[in-house]
């Protein structure tokens, strides 16, 4: 099967690249400005030239903050763009594959979120981000397939683990303790998991969102722990509040996706969160990383 990866230099994109090989596909990674999704005439050229049987779109407008003050560019990338997508994906009968979010929630909940619970998003990133779920749905949704994720990390790209080890090891010089975020919870999602989930998903029947991240919860504080003490960091980390960190855009304070549908289908392989993250921390340490 080929299959075509739009943003493929990004933090899942390039882990799809990998995994999509591994599994036996043929794969065609490709990224702006060879391809500009916001450009229709562009995307058509490319995939006519290219004759995919299946699009994976991991481009987005991720900076969660720089969406509130970007909200036209938000928009274009994270919505429009997915029209794009969506309709030369159908013109050329390709399965589309896309990836979304956890913020198409508010985070006012006590109990995970499942694909059919009311959206909310309270961010410019999230309404984004849902608008271009409807857009796809809409043109697309008879052969489609959307995936919402949280929380992730993985080998490249910036990301929670990257960002907490550094402050860890800066922390331990220093000889003072780390503060973390202690009131919002979700799920440490590996990106590797996440392209595995998928491309068990691609020859099944099945179309529609999809709930995809690892199994169990935490709260960023917690993460924290576990990053430095299976790094061996000798730190200590104490917790604080949202409010002592105010940031453009609110988080979510309760991010838990419920991986229902794929459960239902008896098709979810997402682990448990601690056990992917052994687990990327020793393909790390045999890539000497």
């Amino acid at each position: 099967m080929k299959i075509l990866i739009i943003g493929s230099t990004g933090q899942l994109g390039s882990d799809f690249i990998v995994s999509a090989a591994l599994a036996g596909h043929i794969v065609v990674p490709v990224d702006y400005p060879k391809v500009d999704i916001r450009d229709q005439a562009s995307v058509e050229s490319y995939v006519s030239g290219m004759a995919p049987d299946v699009i994976v779109n991991c481009a987005a407008f991720t900076a969660v903050d720089g969406c509130e003050t970007e909200r036209d560019a938000a928009f274009l990338l994270n919505a429009d763009a997915c029209g794009n997508l969506a309709r030369v994906a159908k013109g050329h009968s390709s399965v589309l594959i896309h990836i979304s979010t956890d913020y198409v929630f508010d985070g006012g909940a006590s109990s995970p979120y499942v694909e059919s619970s009311p959206t909310n998003p309270q961010t410019v990133y999230g309404k984004s981000k849902l608008r271009g779920e409807e857009i796809i749905t809409e043109l697309y949704g008879g052969n489609s397939m959307i995936f919402r994720i949280a929380w992730l990390y993985g080998a490249s790209g910036s990301n929670f683990v990257k960002t907490i080890r550094r402050a860890a090891e800066s922390c331990q010089q220093e000889k003072k303790p780390l503060r973390v975020v202690n009131d919002q919870i979700g799920t440490p999602t590996w990106t590797v998991s996440v392209c595995r989930q998928i491309l068990s998903m691609i020859d099944k029947k099945e179309r529609g969102i999809f709930h995809s991240t690892s199994e169990g919860s935490c709260s960023w504080f917690e993460f924290a722990k576990e990053i430095v003490s299976l790094c061996g960091i000798d730190v200590d980390i104490e917790p604080c509040t949202t409010e002592e960190f105010p940031r453009p855009a609110p988080r979510p304070r309760y991010s838990v996706l419920e991986n229902a549908r794929l459960k239902a289908l008896n098709a979810n392989i997402m682990p448990d969160w601690r056990e992917a993250f052994k687990e990327f921390l020793s393909i790390g340490k045999k890539a000497g990383a």
